[in-house]
Parts: structure tokens; C-alpha cells; sequence
């Protein structure tokens, strides 16, 4: 009898699951799918965190740093869309990791998605808050200093934490309770809303793409990789590269490392496989085609805003909208703060719509209450009170800690996430080959190994400080998992009952 904490859900019992009268509704096509991949990626990536890792990390070589993740992005996306034709349920990388690693490493990875997406979700509503501020600001328009932000903010020179005199981000909690009511109302509503904002937000990007292309000077790209072209590290320590003066790397790697939270978006897409309509086709399809649509769009806008104006003097909050404000076309900059809110929004919406539902699946499991994380509305057919507890769990973290320390945090959880999947697939091929695939990821076990060796040298290169935090988080919820997971494991009772399938 093998060790409990590693035993696999079956896949019969997976597939069951979504026969039962507390599913939820089957709603989505490919284009919705990859409208709402698009909606996650789109958004934070160009107008957030290009400031931050052009300025703090990579310079001008931010360009080959969405390059670097976006590589590392291809080799999970091929991963996730493998399973996600294979299981079509709710759960993304908890439900694979249990299929295939055993409920331990599930009950990690759940718990890991809690901190990516509710975190994230916090990232977002911060940059939000950011360009409503601007906008505003644009027209004379001010927001109390001690309502618009965090009360302390982190240096990245000294790496130090300062107060910054504010008391919290009131905009930051607006914005998530709009979005949570939305979010309860239902999933068809939610996946309309997103697509007008789709929409809205390619326009602002294809406007800034093409109106800066006239305001790029080459001197501004100059010394492209000011910090050089590596910045890998261990524990925050610096092995190749340059280092910052508390040894954490610098370069074109640790950029990509600060980005990648740009790109979580797409594997939110497999989060709603139990809602596509035929998601063994579907699925994949709204996961290739959001990863290349964004990953094109990410180069061509770093480049041309750090080519308007140095990376030096990018403005981290709202870097877009600031630079055309720099080069002397302030009515684009609005333009842009309206594009940015909205594309943000739909950022937004996509991951707290994502993070309910992996609660929803490890309450199936019981490993979280039942009743409550696995309630879904009897109108609405949305899993309504996590929602709301993750709307309260979002507003609160955007209200009250600065970007910085919501960017990080986030990246290094996605990374493990992405690791973790792309192990699951080398191992399923390797104890259930006989499994329908109706989507095969080419090249195993390259494309595997690949992503497993890119996320985990992305995570190396991230600050010590950012390995410190996740543990923490992951002892947190080995005391939760322990301490109730796992007396209320349903596999583990199917287990002492002997009705456990094979």
C-alpha cells in the first residue's frame, strides 16, 4: 500500500465530477477562450510592469526580456493545454498536479495558484488605482496623497522598506468590488464584459505601437543592456551578471524574471475548461493563440517606450501614458489612461474569475470546506461566496502593500506552478500512455524538461527575499492542509471506506 499523501485521483473519478448536478455552465468557445487568455495577459504586462524592469532590472534589453519568459511560457502552455484536453474540469494545475504527482503535491500547487491569483489579482487592482490617479490627474483632478496609496513603499536601491505617509489605496478597493459583483452575476456576463474590453485595449495598443514608433530615439536604447544580457542568481545571490548592492542579480534575466507575471494569464484559460463548450479542442486553441497574440504585442511595445524615452526615467506606476506625457503629447496620454483602465480591468476580471474556481475544485476534494467553496449560486451557477472572500482577500492587499512587493511575490509562485505542470505531463506519459490525448504537446520530453529548466532558472533569479516569502506561504498552508486537508481528504475516505477506484 503506497504512502497516502502521494495517492493520485483517478481519472474516471475526475471525469465523473463533471456529470453531477453542482457543475457549472458550459458557455465558452475557442474565441472566448482566447478572448479571456488575452484579457489576463494584456494589460498589466505593458502598461505595469515594463516600467518596473526596464527602470529597476533590464533597460532597454527589456525587449529580450519578454522574449526570455515568453520561451519559457510556450514550453508550460504546450504542457497546459495537454492536460487541459485531457481533463476538462475546473482546477487548471491543482487538478493535473492530483492526477499525476499524488495529493500532497496537488494540495501544493493549489495553494500555490491561491497566492497567483489572488495576489496578482492585488498587483492589478494597484496598477489600476495608478492610472485612474493619472488620468485624473490629467485633468487637474486630485485624489487625496494619504487615499491613493500604500502606507509603505519597498526601495529597490537600498532595499529597504520606508512609509510612504498614505493609508491605503481607496481606488484599489472600488475597482475589486465592482469587479466581484460582476463576477458573481454569472460567467457568460463576465466573458461579455471582457470582451468589450478586449477590444478597447488592442486599440490602445495598436495606437501606441504605431503613434510611438514616430518618437523613438535610437540614443535612448543605448547602452541597450546597461546591465548585461544574464542576471541569474540563487537565493537572491548573483552567480552570473551584475548584482545589485544587496547582491541581488541584474541583467536581462532578472527582467524576465520581474515580467513573467505578465504572462499568467493564459494558463487562467484552463481554469474554465469545465465551462468551454467542447474544451478538449477549445482549451488548447484559447491557450496557444492568447500566449503568441500577447508575446508579440509585449515586444513591440517595450521596445518602442523605451526608445521614446530612457529606461532611467520611465515612471513604474504608469509607464506607458507617462512617456507619451514625456515626448509632449499629453492628449495621448489620456487616451492611453483610458486604454490601460480598461485593459487592466479585464486583467482583473480574468483572474478573480480564475481564482474561485480552483477553491472550487479543492473543496470537491475536501480539501477546503465544502459548503462554502464548493457552493455555487442556484441562479447564477457561479461559485459565489468564494468570489466574494476573494474579492474582500484582493481589495485588502491592493488597499495596503505597494507593487513592488505584489509583483515579486506573484512571479515566483507562477514559476513553481509552471514547473510543477510540466513535470505532471512527463510523468502521465510515462504511467498512463494509454490516456485520450486529443491534444499531444510535440517534441516530449524536450518540451518539458525545457520549461522545467526555464521556470526554475527564472526563479533563481529572482530576489532571496521573493524564496523567503514562499516558503512562509507554503508552510502557512501545510498547517491548513495538515490540520484539515487532510482529515477530510474525500480520496482519503474513499480510501478507508474501499471504494477508491484503480
Amino acid at each position: 500500500m503506497g504512502n497516502p499523501l502521494f495517492e493520485r485521483k483517478p481519472l474516471g473519478l475526475l471525469l465523473e465530477e463533471m456529470r453531477g448536478e453542482n457543475r457549472l455552465r458550459r458557455v465558452l468557445g475557442p474565441v472566448t477562450l482566447t478572448s479571456l487568455g488575452v484579457g489576463a495577459v494584456i494589460g498589466t504586462g505593458i502598461f505595469i510592469l515594463t516600467g518596473v524592469a526596464a527602470h529597476d532590472k533590464a533597460g532597454p534589453a527589456i525587449t529580450l526580456s519578454f522574449v526570455a519568459a515568453g520561451i519559457a511560457c510556450i514550453f508550460a502552455a504546450l504542457c497546459y493545454a495537454e492536460f487541459a484536453s485531457m481533463v476538462p474540469v475546473a482546477g487548471s494545475a491543482y487538478t493535473y498536479a492530483y492526477a499525476t504527482l499524488g495529493e500532497l503535491f496537488a494540495w501544493i500547487i493549489g495553494w500555490d495558484l491561491v497566492l497567483e491569483y489572488a495576489v496578482g489579482s492585488s498587483t492589478v487592482a494597484h496598477g489600476w488605482s495608478a492610472h485612474v490617479q493619472d488620468l485624473l490627474g490629467s485633468f487637474g483632478i486630485r485624489i487625496p496623497f494619504a487615499f491613493g496609496n500604500a502606507p509603505f513603499d519597498f526601495d529597490p536601491v537600498t532595499y529597504h522598506f520606508f512609509p510612504t505617509g498614505a493609508y491605503f489605496d481607496v481606488a484599489a478597493i472600488v475597482i475589486t468590488f465592482i469587479i466581484t459583483t460582476v463576477l458573481v452575476i454569472g460567467i457568460r456576463e463576465s466573458a461579455r464584459f471582457n470582451a468589450g474590453m478586449v477590444m478597447v485595449k488592442l486599440a490602445i495598443v495598436f495606437f501606441v505601437i504605431v503613434v510611438g514608433a514616430f518618437y523613438i530615439d535610437t540614443k535612448n536604447w543605448e547602452p541597450f543592456a546597461p546591465y548585461g544580457f544574464t542576471g541569474i542568481g540563487f537565493f537572491g545571490r548573483t552567480l552570473f551578471g551584475q548584482s545589485s548592492p544587496t547582491g541581488a542579480p541584474l541583467g536581462m534575466l532578472a527582467g524576465a524574471a520581474i515580467i513573467f507575471f505578465a504572462y499568467i494569464g493564459f494558463d487562467s484559460v484552463s481554469t474554465h475548461a469545465e465551462e468551454a463548450r467542447n474544451p478538449k479542442k477549445d482549451v488548447p486553441i484559447g491557450i496557444v493563440a492568447s500566449l503568441i497574440i500577447c508575446t508579440v504585442l509585449y515586444i513591440l511595445v517595450s521596445g518602442i517606450l523605451t526608445g521614446m524615452v530612457p529606461a532611467s526615467k520611465l515612471n513604474i506606476n504608469a509607464p506607458v501614458s507617462d512617456a507619451f506625457r514625456q515626448v509632449g503629447l499629453p492628449w495621448a496620454q489620456r487616451i492611453i489612461d483610458v486604454g490601460a483602465i480598461t485593459g487592466i480591468t479585464s486583467v482583473l476580471l480574468v483572474m478573480m474569475l480564475s481564482q474561485p474556481r480552483v477553491l472550487l475544485a479543492m473543496a470537491r476534494d475536501g480539501l477546503v470546506p465544502t459548503k462554502f467553496f464548493a457552493a455555487v449560486h442556484e441562479r447564477f451557477r457561479t461559485p459565489y461566496k468564494s468570489t466574494i472572500l476573494t474579492g474582500v482577500f484582493v481589495s485588502l492587499m491592493a488597499a495596503f502593500l505597494p507593487l513592488r512587493i505584489l509583483a515579486e511575490l506573484t512571479n515566483i509562485g507562477t514559476l513553481l506552478a509552471f514547473t510543477i505542470v510540466c513535470a505532471a505531463v512527463l510523468i502521465m506519459r510515462k504511467k498512463h500512455p494509454e490516456a485520450e490525448r486529443p491534444f499531444r504537446a510535440p517534441f516530449v520530453p524536450f518540451v518539458p524538461i525545457a520549461g522545467m529548466a526555464s521556470c526554475l532558472l527564472l526563479m533563481l533569479s529572482l530576489p532571496e527575499e521573493n524564496w523567503w516569502r514562499l516558503i512562509i506561504w507554503l508552510l502557512i498552508g501545510f498547517v491548513i492542509y495538515f490540520g484539515y486537508g487532510r482529515r477530510h481528504s474525500v480520496l482519503a475516505k474513499m480510501r478507508a471506506a474501499g471504494t477508491q477506484q484503480p
